[in-house]
């Protein structure tokens, strides 16, 4: 396929924020094609300059201070003497240095410590800490350099067997290591468990098609199923397939498909509400979709402005997760086996379960506890099982049995039955604290001391107490402002986390800009090349060439915020790290979708789940505490989560953009750093990730 296609608003030429070590052209070009790529080269640069308030720092005939060649590999900087003398020279040069630089770095900052007055101490400490850092950072660059130009080589690629693997969720291993009971399925992240190679795409893998036809039809090729899985799979969403030649199609005129709008109307009005359309008004906007089949319950309510977060097990082959991500759909691998899982308490306003296979009566309804936890205060838990059907009770006297304890423990959790109906019952939470006091004694679990009450676990066992009612965060869906409103909190609901409203207007401001400047800089080339093809029609606005992204450092949620309010038809996963502050109790009350997470681990996702992944201040905040992993272990987790053809936007500190430029060329980027004019201490690096195709055995 070529790659030099016409850009969108008459630019010309493709790569004009590519690095000159173009992954895309491994042959030798021959002289017109290189005369054309310089032409291009140079009006693309003309063109950024005039239009964005960026400036490209490293023009394409000039190698980085890395050693990045044109080719796109490491060049070695020493050039004379055998390899071996030479290695042998450099090290001893390096460790001269080293010791020169610190006894001068220490004497001098000895005498001027002495020498500067109490007054201007506070000022000088702050440049003197960047300074510090900076040496921190050189130091270490000059570490990986006297390791010599293996450490500089390409990462290789992944055996095939591991297309659609995810560290973390091993069930062999974990079957040797004693797990049994599902325990298996959950999620173990040890130190073994890191990824050090790049994963392929399967063979006759396809970029997804654009949003929303992506959201019904997606390629068979490019997810881990079979056509007997899908003929065979019990889940009503599951069996809404039509398995075609080289696709899967969620749409039909079936009456199969007829039943998500029903069975949505369904909830409404046992909710008392007109259809799904009214749920917004009552209060739903976010929705926990335990075991979700392949996200139809969910495709369906998205045009009706609800978010739904699809979580299910993990899953070998057939996956519920792999499958709705594929479809531009949230979702996520969670499971309620043995730990909490990664949300804050009060997090959703209804969890929903349809033939989820989880046994709600096991393990004294400890699951039950969990939902409850996650569930906000007046919010709705939707149950349908053939449990609950009233007419096979008198058949079957087992399942009364588990249909009582079910009913019971949800009264004694302090659940409202509803309304029943067929296999679907529906309990609302209670809004007031005071029920779980007024309970009979011994009737139900015990509420949560404060230290039990842990607003944001991470993975924690799961707990047989009630939780959240030690939260400030306390109030009831339908005193909450709805949808869209919630998403803009004033002065006094910002007070319950601890923010000002200049906080998040400033980061709101910064959002916005930095959405309008991405917008510019990627639109030219996605709508050239990523996925549009040869003869396809310019998209009309607005422009859905991204649609799963991916924001690893989300502070309060502006990116997400700011997408929305260009009009883009893109979700978010909101990612807040363990290691920094932790505002996704705030993300969440605004209506938008979010986990929390250890860069150091795995996702728990499948790889090719995203379509841009935005990293800003990430790497400040990882660097700043005890390094578990290393900046590689951190690109290489991104180039399994993004989809061939995925952007990565990188926003930091100047010298820690640097070397994050210089590992690009191991994982096979194409890379570019673009100086922020209006920060000169910061860079944005942008990169793509090209599609290596598999050859067919």
């Amino acid at each position: 396929m070529s790659r030099h296609l016409p850009l969108h608003r008459g630019v010309s030429g493709l790569r004009n924020l590519s690095n000159s070590n173009d992954f895309w052209d491994s042959e030798v070009k021959d002289k017109t094609e290189k005369e054309d790529l310089d032409r291009n080269r140079a009006s693309d640069q003309s063109y950024l300059s005039l239009r964005f308030p960026f400036r490209l720092l490293c023009p394409d005939n000039s190698p980085s201070k890395y050693g990045v060649t044109e080719n796109g590999f490491a060049s070695d900087p020493f050039s004379v003497g055998s390899p071996r003398s030479r290695h042998k020279l450099t090290v001893l040069f390096l460790k001269l240095s080293l010791v020169v630089i610190v006894i001068l770095a220490l004497t001098g900052s000895f005498w001027w410590t002495l020498s500067i007055s109490t007054l201007s101490r506070g000022h000088i400490f702050h440049g003197y800490r960047r300074l510090q850092e900076q040496l921190v950072l050189d130091l270490w660059d000059i570490g990986e350099l006297s390791l010599g130009a293996s450490r500089m080589k390409e990462i290789d690629f992944c055996p095939e067997e591991s297309e659609n693997h995810i560290p973390c969720f091993n069930i062999s291993e974990n079957l040797a290591l004693g797990y049994s009971d599902s325990s298996e399925y959950d999620r173990q992240c040890g130190q073994g468990s890191r990824q050090s190679c790049l994963v392929l795409p399967p063979v006759n893998y396809k970029i997804p098609l654009r949003w929303p036809t992506g959201r019904d039809v997606i390629w068979v090729a490019n997810v881990k199923i079979t056509g007997q899985e899908v003929f065979t799979s019990g889940s009503l969403t599951k069996r809404m397939m039509m398995l075609e030649e080289e696709q899967i199609s969620f749409r039909s005129a079936s009456l199969m498909f007829d039943g998500v709008e029903d069975y949505s109307h369904q909830i409404a009005e046992m909710i008392g509400l007109r259809n799904e359309s009214n749920f917004i008004q009552a209060g739903v906007r976010t929705i926990l979709d335990i075991g979700c089949g392949y996200g139809s319950f969910g495709a369906h309510l998205f045009s009706k402005q609800l978010l739904t977060m699809c979580i299910a097990n993990y899953e070998s082959s057939g996956s519920q997760v792999q499958l709705t991500l594929e479809r531009g759909l949230p979702a996520m691998i969670g499971s309620f086996n043995a730990k909490q899982l990664p949300y804050p308490s009060l997090s959703f306003d209804m969890l929903h379960c349809a033939r989820c296979g989880i046994d709600w009566d096991e393990k004294d309804g400890i699951f039950l506890i969990e939902v409850d936890r996650v569930l906000k205060p007046g919010g709705y838990f939707v149950w349908t099982s053939p449990l609950t059907n009233v007419q096979s009770f008198l058949r079957n006297k087992e399942k009364q049995k588990r249909w009582n304890f079910v009913r019971d423990f949800a009264e004694n959790l302090c659940w409202e039955l509803m309304s029943q109906q067929e296999e679907t019952v529906l309990w609302k939470k209670t809004s007031k604290k005071n029920c779980y006091n007024s309970r009979k004694p011994g009737s139900g679990p015990p509420i949560c001391s404060k230290g039990q009450d842990v607003e944001s676990p991470y993975y924690r066992p799961l707990q047989n107490c009630i939780g959240g009612t030690h939260s400030r965060r306390w109030l009831p869906i339908e005193e909450r402002p709805t949808w869209p409103s919630r998403s803009n909190l004033n002065k006094n609901e910002l007070a319950l986390y601890g923010l000002h409203s200049e906080e998040l207007n400033e980061d709101t401001a910064n959002s916005r800009t930095a959405v309008r400047n991405y917008w510019s800089l990627l639109s030219p080339l996605i709508f050239s090349d990523h996925p549009k093809r040869p003869g396809d029609e310019d998209p009309s606005p607005p422009h859905n060439m991204l649609r799963n992204v991916l924001d690893m450092n989300a502070r309060y949620g502006g990116l997400n915020a700011a997408l929305l309010e260009g009009g883009k038809s893109v979700w978010v996963m909101n990612v807040v790290p363990t290691s920094g502050p932790n505002y996704l109790p705030l993300i969440l009350d605004r209506g938008y979708v979010g986990v929390l997470h250890d860069w150091c681990e795995a996702f728990p996702t499948y790889p090719r789940t995203y379509d841009m992944v935005h990293a800003d201040g990430l790497l400040s905040l990882e660097t700043s505490q005890h390094r578990r992993c290393t900046m590689l272990d951190l690109f290489t987790e991104i180039d399994r989560l993004l989809r061939p053809e995925g952007w990565i936007l990188i926003r930091d500190a100047a010298p820690l953009v640097e070397s994050a430029r210089a590992l690009t060329t191991r994982l096979k980027w194409d890379a570019r750093i673009i100086e922020i004019e209006s920060n000169s201490d910061e860079r944005l690096l942008i990169c793509q990730k090209p599609f290596f195709k598999k050859q067919a055995m």
